[in-house]
């Protein structure tokens, strides 16, 4: 009788530490992501900015100008929640970023400009926020897909509800390209 009281306790203490590791790992994934967001809403906000300086020296290259806001637009329309959805704007905004920033290489009297120099240093050091948050969040994500995924957590997981969250990665490998500006 006392073995089998000893060895349900054992079990009941068991599940209650995986399923708060698991509520844990899961918070470290939601503050991860928050992170991201923060960093995101930061270099949505330069875009204006810089997409102004540009627009007085090259007025003929309102398509790229364009482009720009428009995705810049949908990215911050995506919900907070959707980071499937957040990841493809953002890459997409991203690339048009690049294309935005070599634009300016044609233009020596922009590039002198110091309102868009500061503003291109701003933005590169968003950037590399937003890459260190990345990292961040990949880890909190693998450390909560390794416990959703594993034996006997997995059990528990799915009993709670708790599924895998996706990385946030460059997803399509053209994504990846330096961008090339013809005129």
């Amino acid at each position: 009788m006392y073995i089998a009281l000893a060895v349900l306790a054992v079990a009941v203490l068991y599940v209650i530490f995986t399923y708060n590791g698991l509520v844990s790992s899961r918070q470290m994934v939601e503050e991860a992501w928050s992170g991201i967001d923060v960093q995101l809403k930061r270099r949505a906000d330069l875009i204006p900015n810089l997409i102004e300086t540009v627009k007085g020296y090259a007025n003929h290259e309102k398509t790229t100008l364009q482009a720009v806001v428009d995705l810049r637009n949908r990215a911050q329309a995506v919900p907070t929640g959707d980071v499937a959805g957040r990841i493809q704007a953002e890459s997409l905004l991203g690339q048009a970023l690049g294309r935005l920033l070599a634009v300016s290489e044609s233009y020596p009297d922009l590039k002198a400009n110091e309102n868009f120099a500061e503003l291109q240093r701003a933005l590169e050091r968003v950037e590399g926020e937003i890459q260190m948050s990345r990292r961040y969040y990949n880890g909190a994500a693998r450390a909560l897909n390794v416990k959703v995924e594993s034996f006997p957590s997995n059990l528990i997981a799915g009993q709670f509800g708790f599924g895998k969250k996706p990385y946030f990665e460059i997803a399509n490998e053209a994504d990846r390209a330096v961008p090339t500006v013809r005129f």
